[in-house]
């Protein structure tokens, strides 16, 4: 099993107990219900993901540390991707419709999540479902997943083959469109302009679907979800028990939000991603060290697997002795997502950004040409675009004027100034925007 999660945690006799007292868990169907399933038996458990992107971004790992914690005690995560609900779109917490995907890059986005979660789950490997109503790829059909280890499975291959009047038929006759209405996730839509789409009012009965066959096909008892996800999940508790007979349960966690109330994990660059390729672990380390003070004690018990001790003492510092608590968040949860090595070098290179170590090699950095340097050299302004340390001329200004840009660690406050060969040092300049944005540009 991956080794993520320190033994200790074994002090615990119920992975509920665990979820309970790091603050995820916000609703239950039935809680006393849940908490007696997950101590007596070992079950099978699944979260949804709809590939909207191509990479997993801070937001899914909430849930895949879930998944981590299930699976240290012996359940058995299901990972579902979403061909199928994906090609609608979920509007819980929209403002607006999702953009429309075609069929190619549905699916190349779930091989790509699916290669992400390898790194954070044991996968069974030997186990593979290929079909609609329980088919399974040839030679796989009587063999069940090894216990505890999690299993991937694709909705597409029960959803994209429904005839639609057979489904609404079948599955429509169970949903009643007042209840649907107050369901938060439609109810916030309705409310505001432009309203729902009868495309994206099917999605319910999609996701409630999604658990009926899961609970059919695959034994699955619980469906786990952020908290915006609750009115599906309630949805398909419901639906599985009018069409299959069976008990089933549900329970959502809480979104990873700061102290206002606002989802964490933005940057000015859009989403807070896992692939290196899409945010550096250096990036990815300073989000983290550069956390609001409030949100420091949340971070460390959703992101860390620290005791709760330890989360409590680093919690309780006060004043600049705070910072200590979030260079440990930062370091931990960069670990877990990027690994031991990327962690350390990140950290000596902001350490070094901030004046507190020499790891210089470790700041992100831009190469240019010797030769757009030479003579007059290049505009502040314009590097700053091209360094995505502004967005227009207009916002590179403004950082300027208002003394918000050193180079070599000396304010610059011309927005008229240029970058010359004469300001490198050993061919290279340390750039900084702010407190918290560094980079390196190195001549070639």
């Amino acid at each position: 099993m991956k080794n993520f999660i320190p033994d200790n945690i074994s002090q615990y006799d119920n992975v509920y107990d665990v979820l309970k007292e790091r603050g995820f868990i916000e609703q239950v169907t039935d809680e006393d219900a849940v908490r007696s399933l997950l101590g007596r038996e070992k079950i099978k458990f699944y979260i949804g993901f709809d590939p909207t992107a191509d990479c997993l971004h801070v937001g899914h790992f909430m849930q895949v540390i879930i998944m981590m914690y299930m699976q240290k005690f012996g359940h058995t995560p299901v990972v579902l991707l979403g061909g199928g609900t994906g090609m609608v779109g979920d509007p819980s917490g929209r403002t607006d419709m999702r953009q429309l995907m075609d069929v190619n890059t549905i699916d190349e986005n779930c091989r790509q999540f699916k290669k992400l979660f390898e790194r954070f789950l044991e996968f069974d490997e030997e186990w593979e479902y290929t079909g609609n109503n329980g088919v399974f790829a040839p030679g796989h059909e009587n063999k069940t997943p090894e216990p505890g280890k999690a299993i991937c499975v694709n909705n597409g291959h029960w959803l994209r083959p429904l005839n639609y009047v057979e489904f609404v038929r079948t599955v429509g006759t169970h949903f009643n469109v007042n209840q649907m209405l107050r369901a938060e996730a439609f109810k916030q839509r309705m409310e505001r302009a432009g309203g729902l789409t009868f495309f994206e009012f099917n999605y319910m009965l999609m996701q409630s679907y999604d658990f009926m066959v899961m609970a059919r096909d695959f034994d699955v008892k619980m469906e786990f979800g952020g908290n915006d996800q609750w009115s599906n999940i309630i949805g398909g508790v419901d639906l599985t028990r009018k069409m299959c007979g069976k008990e089933v349960y549900g329970m959502t966690f809480a979104l990873l939000t700061n102290s206002e109330g606002k989802k964490m994990g933005k940057t000015a660059k859009g989403a807070l991603w896992l692939s290196p390729e899409r945010t550096s672990p250096y990036e990815f380390y300073q989000y983290w060290r550069n956390v609001d003070d409030a949100d420091v004690e949340k971070c460390l018990r959703m992101l860390t697997f620290l005791p709760m001790d330890e989360v409590r003492r680093l919690s309780a510092l006060e004043g600049a002795e705070i910072n200590k608590a979030k260079e440990i968040l930062a370091y931990e949860v960069t670990k877990l997502v990027h690994g031991e090595e990327e962690a350390r070098k990140a950290q000596e290179g902001a350490r070094a950004a901030f004046g507190g170590g020499t790891a210089t090699e470790n700041i992100p950095t831009k190469e240019y040409p010797a030769a757009d340097f030479a003579g007059d050299g290049k505009g502040l302004l314009t590097l700053m675009k091209e360094l995505g340390l502004a967005s227009s001329n207009g916002e590179a200004r403004r950082t300027v004027e208002q003394g918000g840009l050193s180079v070599n660690s000396e304010k610059i406050t011309d927005a008229r100034a240029s970058i010359t060969a004469e300001h490198f040092r050993d061919g290279e300049i340390l750039i900084q925007k702010g407190k918290k944005k560094f980079i390196k540009v190195v001549l070639r």
